[in-house]
């Protein structure tokens, strides 16, 4: 079977690829040799698929359905096998292949996963907007567990102290944006000041990524893991539905009222998940300007401003 690369794949790792990286041209070939060395059969290429992973559904030797993700080294795939391992199964997909010790996983791993095959084309996304945010924060808090002694995941500090430095970037390109950047960038170091608890988090938490399984009726794909407060997972979820919420004649006072719920529901302090909101989604916007995804970046600056 021949490993395409979805379009979506191709335009997102595009817009983020180092100079000399070569992962998209060899992807093919690692494909099969990951299905080889693992005596998998291949039903099909998910598509539209992912921004940072080749998703592919297949079946393993006894017939057992499974899904293979292989991931470029800047996508942070062996933090997320040591996250899923971590959770073990509790509120996110199963990793199906062990982990090593002191290292990623099996030999033949490196940026290879082999998943629990869930429902990919049914996610929390699919159920009406109120049903749908509830679900996904009660997916969201089985998440929220104490990090394995010794681990090596990126702390919010960190992730957002390079997030920070790109963004200063951005606003010194386009100084119209330079209100919202120096607000996030405020918000960012009140924040990080005295964070009340410091869990593994999900780190790139949305409905999207909440999809239907048989052995729990949601659970959570795709983590990139961070260490931090829980306001700060949360954050993401915030603005899901963004193009809605900008269409609607209230998007405000419901963006607003929707800090309030998720504070509520999880037990987070409304200010702290409206500053982590307000950092998270200005981040977003300046990044998509970056690239030339104008049409996002005008729908994310303008979430922020409602902040």
């Amino acid at each position: 079977m021949a490993f395409e690369p979805p379009r979506r794949l191709v335009r997102a790792l595009g817009e983020t690829a180092p100079e000399g990286d070569d992962w998209l041209e060899k992807l093919p070939g690692l494909a099969r040799e990951a299905v080889e060395r693992r005596e998998l059969t291949v039903e099909r290429v998910q598509l539209p698929g992912g921004r940072s992973s080749l998703v592919v559904l297949v079946r393993r030797a006894d017939g057992t359905p499974a899904v293979l993700k292989l991931a470029p080294p800047r996508a942070r795939p062996e933090s997320e096998r040591v996250a899923l391992a971590h959770w073990g199964g509790r509120g996110a997909v199963q990793l199906l292949e062990p982990v090593s010790e002191g290292a990623g996983g099996a030999e033949g791993s490196e940026g290879v996963l082999l998943l629990e095959r869930l429902h990919p084309d049914v996610s929390v996304r699919t159920l009406p907007e109120a049903k749908a945010l509830l679900e996904a924060a009660g997916t969201l808090r089985r998440l929220w567990v104490d990090p394995p002694d010794g681990h090596v995941f990126e702390t919010v500090a960190e992730r957002t102290g390079r997030q920070a430095k790109a963004m200063r970037a951005g606003a010194d390109a386009a100084p119209e944006v330079a209100p919202l950047v120096d607000a996030a960038l405020a918000a960012r170091e009140e924040l990080l000041d005295s964070p009340p608890e410091h869990r593994l988090l999900h780190g790139t938490f949305r409905q999207s990524k909440v999809l239907s399984g048989d052995r729990m009726p949601w659970l959570a794909v795709g983590p990139d893991p961070v260490v931090g407060e829980h306001a700060f997972d949360l954050a993401r979820l915030v603005r899901d539905r963004v193009e809605d919420l900008i269409a609607q004649p209230s998007g405000a006072t419901t963006t607003r009222r929707r800090v309030r719920r998720l504070a509520e529901s999880l037990e987070v302090d409304r200010d702290r998940l409206r500053g982590w909101t307000l950092f998270r989604a200005v981040e977003s916007g300046v990044r998509a300007r970056r690239v030339g995804r104008e049409r996002d970046a005008e729908l994310l600056l303008e979430f922020a401003s409602w902040l």
